[in-house]
């Protein structure tokens, strides 16, 4: 996963502005099946 940030500034009624972009392929498609592959096993569906 990764995130970027861009045209971050100071701002008068926040902190700072900021754009931010993320990408998370990997915990969407394959990382999803990996975390539901560890829960089952937690759980002992695999036993």
């Amino acid at each position: 996963m990764a995130v970027s940030i861009g045209r971050l500034r100071e701002d008068t009624q926040y902190d700072y502005k900021f754009v931010c972009l993320s990408h998370n392929t990997l915990r969407g498609a394959a990382g999803g099946g990996v975390l539901l592959a560890e829960l089952l096993a937690a759980k002992g569906y695999f036993d």
